[in-house]
C-alpha cells in the first residue's frame, strides 16, 4: 500500500471511527445519564433510539449524497455537524434535550459511515480491497468494542459528560489529514436528491419506534400507541412505495436483484440485531444489576476487541481468496455459541466463569463475521455504486439495532435483572443463529460462481 493508499485508509478509520466510538460510548454512560437526568429505562432508550431513528432514515440520503457531491466533502460535513452536537450533549441540561441532540447527531453520523466506506473501495482495487476493508473493519470494530472502557473512565474519574467530547481530537487530525487527500472524488452529476422520501423513512421509523417504546410503559392498547404504530407503518409502506416508481431512489430497489447484496442485507438484519441488543444488555446489567462500576463494564468488552484488532485483517485476504460464505455462516454461529454461554450468569455473579467465555466467541465469530460481509454486499455491485451500497447496508444494520433496542423492556420482560438479562441473551443467541442460517442459504463465493459460468 503506497502513502496515497495509507492516508486514504487513514482518513475513512478515522471518520467512522468518531461515529462508532460514539455510538458505543453511549451504552457504558446510560446509567450515569439516567441518574443524573432522569428518565427511567425509556429515556435510555430513547437515548440510544434517536441517535438510530435520523441515522437510520438519512443515511440512504447520505449515500445518495456521496455518489453526488463527492465522499470528501460528505465526509467534511459530517465531522463538523458531529462535532458540534457532541459538545451539546456533553452540555445537556436534561434528557430531552440530550434526546434531541442526538437525533441531530444521528443527522451527522449518517454523512460518515457510507462515504468513508466508498472512498475505499473507489481507491483501491480488487488486489488491496479485501485487506483494506479488513484494516477498516479492525480498527472501526475496535473503537466501538473500547470505547465502553475509555467512556468508563471518564464516566468513574469525572462525569459522564466528557465522555461525549472525546472525539473532539479524532474529528480535527481526520479534517487535516482530509484537507491534504489527494485522491481525486467520485460524483454522479445529474442526481436528485428524494426529499419527500427522506421524510416519509424518517416519520415511519419515528412512529414504529415510538410505538415499541412507549407500548411497554403506557400500554399496548393506548391509542397514542396505536396510533404511532398505524402511521409508522403506514408512512413506512408509503416510503417503499414511493422507491419503487422514483426516478432516482434513495433506496434503489434494483440493487436487491443481486443476490449477494440482498442476502447480505439479510445476514446483517439479524447480526447487527443481535449486536445492538448485547451491546445494550451486556453494559446496563454489569452496572445496574451487577454492581459494576462504568470502568469494569467497559473492560467486560476488552476481550473481543483484542481478537478483532488481531485478526480481521487477516480474515479479510482469507475471505478474498476463499469466499465470504464460510466465513459468514461460521461466524455467527461461534457468537450465538457465545451468547448462549452468557445464559450461565447467576447469582452470586462471576465475571470470569459466566460472562468471558461467552465474549471470546463473541470476538471470534464477530471477527470471522464482519469483513467477509461487507466484502461481500460492497463487492456486488458495479463501480460508481458503491455510497448507495454502503448506506443501504448501513442503514439496514442501524435500523436493525433501532428496533431490536425499542424492543429490550418487550425482550427482558420490563427491566435488565438477572431473568431479564437472561431473556435477551436467549434472543441474541437465536438472532445470531439465523443470521448464519441466512448466509449459508443466500450467500454466494464470487469465485466459485466465476469458475461456474
Amino acid at each position: 500500500m503506497d502513502a496515497s493508499g495509507r492516508r486514504v485508509l487513514t482518513v475513512a478509520i478515522l471518520a467512522s471511527f468518531v461515529a462508532f466510538l460514539d455510538s458505543s460510548i453511549v451504552n457504558v454512560a446510560l446509567p450515569a445519564i439516567r441518574a443524573d437526568l432522569g428518565g427511567g429505562l425509556a429515556g435510555q432508550q430513547w437515548v440510544v433510539n434517536a441517535y438510530l431513528v435520523t441515522l437510520g432514515a438519512l443515511i440512504l440520503v447520505a449515500g445518495s449524497l456521496s455518489d453526488l457531491y463527492g465522499r470528501k466533502v460528505v465526509l467534511r460535513v459530517g465531522l463538523i455537524g458531529f462535532l458540534v452536537t457532541s459538545v451539546a450533549i456533553a452540555a445537556a441540561p436534561g434528557i430531552a434535550f440530550a434526546i434531541v441532540a442526538r437525533a441531530l447527531q444521528g443527522i451527522a453520523g449518517a454523512l460518515l459511515v457510507p462515504s468513508s466506506l466508498a472512498l475505499i473501495t473507489t481507491h483501491f482495487g480488487d488486489a488491496m480491497r479485501g485487506r483494506a476493508i479488513g484494516a477498516w473493519t479492525a480498527a472501526t470494530s475496535g473503537a466501538m468494542l473500547v470505547a465502553p472502557l475509555i467512556g468508563g473512565l471518564f464516566i468513574d474519574l469525572a462525569s459522564w459528560r466528557w465522555a461525549f467530547l472525546i472525539n473532539v481530537l479524532p474529528i480535527a487530525v481526520t479534517l487535516w489529514l482530509l484537507a491534504g487527500l489527494e485522491t481525486p472524488d467520485v460524483r454522479r452529476p445529474g442526481a436528485r436528491v428524494d426529499l419527500i422520501s427522506c421524510a416519509l423513512c424518517a416519520l415511519g421509523l419515528g412512529g414504529v419506534v415510538f410505538a415499541l417504546i412507549e407500548g411497554s410503559r403506557l400500554g399496548w392498547g393506548d391509542p397514542l400507541v396505536l396510533a404511532a404504530l398505524a402511521i409508522g407503518v403506514v408512512l413506512f409502506a408509503g416510503f417503499l412505495l414511493r422507491e419503487r416508481r422514483a426516478r432516482e431512489p434513495i433506496l434503489p430497489m434494483d440493487l436487491f436483484r443481486i443476490r449477494n447484496f440482498w442476502a447480505g442485507n439479510v445476514a446483517t438484519t439479524f447480526v447487527y440485531a443481535a449486536l445492538a441488543l448485547n451491546g445494550f444488555a451486556v453494559v446496563v446489567f454489569l452496572q445496574e444489576t451487577a454492581g459494576f462500576t462504568a470502568t469494569f463494564a467497559g473492560l467486560a468488552s476488552l476481550p473481543t476487541t483484542v481478537v478483532m484488532v488481531l485478526a480481521s485483517s487477516r480474515v479479510g485476504r482469507w475471505a478474498d481468496r476463499i469466499g465470504p460464505r464460510p466465513f459468514m455462516t461460521i461466524g455467527p454461529l461461534v457468537m450465538s455459541l457465545g451468547a448462549a454461554l452468557l445464559l450461565t450468569a447467576g447469582d452470586p455473579f462471576d465475571y470470569w466463569l459466566q460472562m468471558l467465555p461467552g465474549i471470546v466467541l463473541l470476538g471470534v465469530g464477530l471477527t470471522l463475521t464482519v469483513s467477509p460481509l461487507t466484502s461481500a454486499v460492497l463487492g456486488s455491485v458495479g463501480t460508481g455504486h458503491e455510497g448507495i451500497a454502503s448506506a443501504v447496508n448501513n442503514a439496514v444494520a442501524r435500523v436493525a439495532g433501532l428496533l431490536v433496542v425499542a424492543m429490550i423492556a418487550m425482550i427482558a420482560g420490563g427491566d435488565l435483572d438477572l431473568d431479564g438479562f437472561h431473556r435477551t441473551a436467549a434472543a441474541t443467541a437465536v438472532l445470531f443463529a439465523a443470521g448464519g442460517i441466512a448466509s449459508w442459504l443466500g450467500i454466494r463465493n464470487p469465485h466459485a460462481v466465476s469458475a461456474a459460468s
